[in-house]
């Protein structure tokens, strides 16, 4: 339910928001700890939903068209926190699974990351790496609800969770009393703009997956579907990494290949029930090992891979 560093101020669009602004006053991680910049303009300390709690139900959703980007929000790359991020040149393929969140009162009409102001009453969401706009289908893993939404601002940066959602969405796929839901997030990429930041950003379209796969979506297609290494040796150990999840093949052959050639990691890609292409990295014989190659792979500026075990 927390928010952390969404918006960005002035002086970050001054420079092309090429540092975000830490937490503003979020209790696990106090303003006065850390002076990120801009953490003294909220008037309200805790993140809240509305005193005025409208009845969103005939809310109408965004309907996707095509945008230009946006003139902030958009850098080659930006950090937060020490840790770096890298905006996506498109949206074209991006899927991934994980911990959704919300944010309300708290940042209600203060600026965003794309430099509009931020309506709780939207059906809106932050991202770390998706093209500001970008318009998204979210759906709530638990209770099959999905809605579109418009994703405008950046956020979350607690690294377990993978898009923050206005309130009025949150409401509306079921997960504001809960606080976070296991969602799906699929871009709807027929909307992107072909224009975007420099070659020197990774040309795969990564999905970041922050939880493993739910059980029963891979009930019979737990184990990788290629049990050797790119070298075409058998290893043993049962402890894997995922890297991506892709709604097409190319896309997860494209980040395959990346790992392979930048890192020289082990790779599968693991086809599931839910027609998604899983990359996985792997398999290792302890968590330890596990861990280290995580860490690598994550200082290498692709997304953190997620534990996972068949």
């Amino acid at each position: 339910m927390k928010r952390l560093a969404c918006a960005v101020i002035t002086s970050a669009f001054l420079s092309a928001c090429a540092t975000a602004p830490g937490p503003a006053g979020d209790s696990e991680t106090p303003a006065a700890n850390n002076g990120a910049p801009g953490s003294d303009r909220y008037s309200i300390h805790q993140d809240t939903a509305p005193e005025e709690r409208r009845d969103i139900s005939q809310l109408p959703e965004p309907v996707p068209k095509k945008e230009p980007r946006s003139r902030y929000g958009n850098p080659e790359s930006y950090s937060v926190w020490g840790k770096t991020y890298q905006v996506l040149p498109q949206a074209d393929g991006y899927v991934a699974e994980g911990k959704a969140s919300w944010y309300g009162q708290k940042f209600h009409g203060h600026r965003t990351s794309s430099g509009e102001s931020f309506d709780m009453y939207q059906f809106t969401a932050a991202h770390r790496s998706l093209p500001l706009p970008t318009y998204a289908r979210v759906t709530n893993l638990d209770n099959g609800k999905s809605l579109v939404v418009r994703v405008n601002d950046r956020g979350p940066f607690h690294e377990d969770r993978i898009i923050d959602l206005s309130w009025a969405a949150a409401v509306r796929l079921g997960i504001e009393q809960a606080g976070t839901g296991r969602v799906r997030v699929e871009a709807i990429s027929s909307q992107q703009q072909p224009d975007g930041p420099s070659s020197t950003v990774p040309t795969a379209v990564r999905a970041a997956v922050d939880s493993p796969p739910p059980a029963d979506a891979n009930s019979n297609a737990s184990t990788p579907t290629d049990t050797a290494d790119n070298n075409g040796a058998s290893k043993g150990g049962n402890l894997f990494l995922q890297a991506g999840a892709f709604s097409d093949q190319t896309s997860a052959q494209q980040l395959q290949q990346e790992l392979i050639n930048q890192l020289g990691v082990d790779t599968r890609i693991q086809h599931s029930e839910g027609d998604l292409f899983r990359v996985w990295i792997g398999p290792y014989e302890s968590n330890q090992q596990r861990q280290q190659v995580r860490e690598t792979v994550a200082n290498a500026g692709f997304d953190r891979p997620m534990p996972v075990s068949p």
